[in-house]
């Protein structure tokens, strides 16, 4: 090879080298950028389902709701129970997003002269999720931890193995101290709020997220996250973010929520209920985790507007989101107040899929997360004037 050829040859390996050497730079940066989307999402899923907050104390979650949506808000404001609003746009619709912030929980009864503690439970437990459960005492000096009790296998016959003998009104807190005094001097009175004892955790490296509270917290994280995608774009409404509180002893905050807002149209935000788990009924649930967001067509707390879910379904086709229907007896949300306000407005519930509700460990799935977020992103950029006119006309066709 001459001289001259072997040049342009180096010269040739140089440039291919160098192209390689910035594609790849940019592909990583481009991975690097993702994995900090995600690792973002995962920090705030944490944040959120780790945070106390049964109904009634729901402070540490609406302090970080707060910090979150001070920045991305036009205007923050809160009603009289302490339902945080943050609103994006002063012109078109007024549409509701709604989740609710606080989770089950319960509080400090009484504290007996041997230092147990009785509950009062807050919110729709099973009383197979009651007994053998760590939970944590929010005292005036700090965490307390404690266990529910258990009879010792022990002392059971054996005619009882076979039944769930520790009921609601026999289950007792178990925090260490030997009397009513000892039980004080660590800071618990009477009154004081109880929550699970159960960190968040990525599920063994998959796409699936385990933790408390996921009912309503997904709903919150997803807020936050359409909040910061509309911040600077265009949308043709006013948005009322509202995170409410109370809705798992009675849909109080979404009542009082509402009666602020006056919305025109409502989407709330819910945990929803899987059948992909042993010993669920055909007709008890439709979803299963991973197979994307869900719309609930029916529950005891009310019916969702017709025409809204056909543009919801219409906006998951057009996105290529799959939408699961979902019918659940033994279920009420912030919906059912946001639809009765202010005369009537239509509403629909968006659902998160979700195993084992009202427990101590949920399980929700990433890929559910992400499509619910643009579902709702995307129906939003369609509720103009016209659209929500439409939902609102109950006018008989001619």
């Amino acid at each position: 090879m001459s001289p001259t050829r072997k040049c342009q040859g180096e010269r040739l390996r140089s440039v291919i080298l160098g192209r390689t050497v910035a594609v790849l730079g940019i592909y990583l940066f481009g991975l690097c950028g993702f994995a900090k989307a995600q690792d973002q999402t995962v920090q705030l899923l944490q944040l959120l389902s780790n945070a106390p907050g049964p109904p009634g104390f729901e402070e540490p979650v609406r302090k970080i709701m707060v910090e979150r949506m001070t920045p991305l808000a036009e205007h923050l404001a809160y009603d009289g129970l302490g339902s945080v609003i943050a609103t994006q746009g002063s012109t078109g619709p007024r549409v509701m997003i709604d989740a609710h912030m606080d989770e089950l929980g319960a509080m400090v009864r009484r504290i007996t002269p041997d230092g147990y503690l009785t509950m009062q439970m807050l919110g729709g437990w099973l009383d197979e999720a009651l007994v053998d459960q760590r939970r944590i005492i929010l005292g005036s000096k700090g965490p307390v931890r404690a266990t529910s009790g258990l009879r010792d296998a022990h002392l059971v016959p054996s005619e009882d193995r076979g039944k769930l003998i520790n009921t609601r009104d026999a289950i007792f807190l178990d925090v260490g101290a030997k009397n009513a005094e000892e039980a004080a001097q660590m800071g618990i009175r009477r009154g004081d709020p109880v929550i699970p004892d159960a960190p968040f955790e990525i599920l063994n490296g998959s796409q699936n997220y385990l933790g408390k509270a996921w009912d309503d917290r997904v709903g919150c994280a997803i807020i936050l996250e359409v909040m910061r995608r509309l911040a600077h774009a265009v949308h043709p409404n006013q948005l009322f973010y509202t995170a409410t509180v109370q809705e798992e002893i009675g849909l109080r905050g979404a009542h009082t929520a509402a009666e602020v807002v006056k919305p025109d149209v409502g989407i709330a935000l819910e945990a929803g209920v899987t059948r992909d788990v042993p010993g669920v009924k055909p007709d008890e649930a439709q979803e299963v985790l991973g197979g994307g967001p869900g719309i609930l067509l029916f529950n005891i707390s009310q019916l969702p507007n017709r025409k809204f879910v056909a543009l919801a379904r219409q906006t998951a086709r057009e996105k290529s989101i799959p939408l699961q229907d979902e019918l659940i007896l033994i279920y009420g949300d912030d919906g059912a107040e946001i639809q009765k306000s202010d005369g009537g407005a239509p509403t629909i519930t968006l659902v998160i899929p979700t195993r084992y509700t009202h427990g101590h460990n949920g399980v929700i799935n990433r890929t559910d997360y992400d499509r619910t977020v643009e579902l709702l992103v995307a129906l939003i950029q369609k509720l103009d004037a016209t659209e929500v006119k439409h939902l609102r006309d109950f006018s008989p066709e001619p």
